[in-house]
C-alpha cells in the first residue's frame, strides 16, 4: 500500500532589513493577505486598521518597521515601539508596567506569510525583536493577540509568552422588543367609512361648501369656511307715547 508523503521543501534563507518607502505598497498588500481571515472572525480589526494609518506610522518615525524577505518576496513583517503612544488608538496603561518594574517593548505587528508558517520564520522574527529589546534595555516583549487566533496563541505560548492581566471582550444578550411595530391590518373601505362621512357632512347646512385656502408668504390666511349665520333682528315695537302726528287741517 502506497502512502502519500508531503513534498520536501528546500531550505530558504530569510533576510531582515528596515522598511523603506518603496516597500510601503507591497507590504500593505502583504498585511491584508495575512490578516484577511483573522479579521473576519474578530471583534476588533487587527492592526493596522487602514492603509492611511499604516502610512502615517512610517512618517511618524516612532516605530521600528522590519521587513523579512526570501528571494525578494516578503515573508514577514514586524513593527515595534519602545514607548506607550498617546494617539487615539492607544490601549495601554503605563502604570501597569511601572508598578511591576517592567520596561516593555511593544510588538504592534507580527505577520508571517501563510505559505511560510511552520518553517521557522516566526521564530526568527521573535529572535530579532528580542535582540532589539536587549539593545534598548527592555525587559519584556508585549503584544496583543485575538483569543480565537489559536495558531498564534499556540506559537506565542511555545515561545514563553504568558497572558497578562488584560481585559477581554464579553457580551450579554438582551431580550427586548423591536423598536418598530409589526405590520397592522387596517379596515377595508366600507359602510363604516360612509357613515363617518355622512356624520361629518351633517355639520354643514344645505347649500354650504367648504374649501381650504393656503396662506401665502406675506399674505394673511383667509378661510373660506362657512360663517355662522346670525339670527335676524326683529323690528322694535313703537312706543305708545310716540303717536303719529296729525296732518294739519285744511282751510
Amino acid at each position: 500500500m502506497e502512502t502519500s508523503e508531503e513534498p520536501v521543501e528546500d531550505p530558504v534563507e530569510v533576510r531582515v532589513r528596515r522598511l523603506h518607502r518603496r516597500d510601503l505598497n507591497r507590504t500593505w498588500e502583504f498585511l491584508k493577505l495575512v490578516f484577511r481571515d483573522v479579521n473576519r472572525e474578530t471583534v476588533e480589526y487587527q492592526r493596522p486598521r487602514s492603509k492611511k494609518r499604516f502610512l502615517d506610522i512610517y512618517e511618524e518615525d516612532e516605530a521600528e518597521q522590519l521587513l523579512f524577505e526570501s528571494e525578494n518576496e516578503v515573508v514577514g513583517y514586524a513593527e515595534c515601539t519602545f514607548e506607550i503612544g498617546t494617539g487615539s488608538d492607544n490601549w495601554l496603561n503605563p502604570r501597569y508596567f511601572e508598578k511591576r518594574s517592567m520596561r516593555p517593548m511593544f510588538v504592534d505587528e507580527l505577520a508571517v506569510h501563510p505559505r511560510m508558517q511552520g518553517r521557522g520564520v516566526g521564530g526568527f522574527m521573535i529572535d530579532q525583536l528580542q535582540h532589539l529589546a536587549r539593545l534598548r534595555g527592555c525587559t519584556h516583549l508585549v503584544l496583543e493577540v485575538a483569543e480565537n487566533n489559536r495558531d498564534a496563541l499556540t506559537f506565542y505560548k511555545h515561545r514563553g509568552f504568558q497572558k497578562m492581566d488584560a481585559a477581554i471582550f464579553m457580551a450579554q444578550k438582551i431580550d427586548s422588543a423591536p423598536d418598530l411595530l409589526p405590520p397592522r391590518k387596517l379596515k377595508g373601505r366600507g359602510a363604516a367609512d360612509s357613515d363617518a362621512l355622512s356624520d361629518d357632512a351633517g355639520l354643514l347646512e344645505d347649500g354650504d361648501s367648504v374649501s381650504l385656502d393656503v396662506a401665502l408668504p406675506g399674505k394673511p390666511f383667509k378661510s373660506s369656511l362657512p360663517k355662522k349665520k346670525k339670527p335676524k333682528k326683529r323690528a322694535a315695537k313703537k312706543r305708545s307715547s310716540e303717536r303719529p302726528k296729525k296732518a294739519p287741517a285744511s282751510h
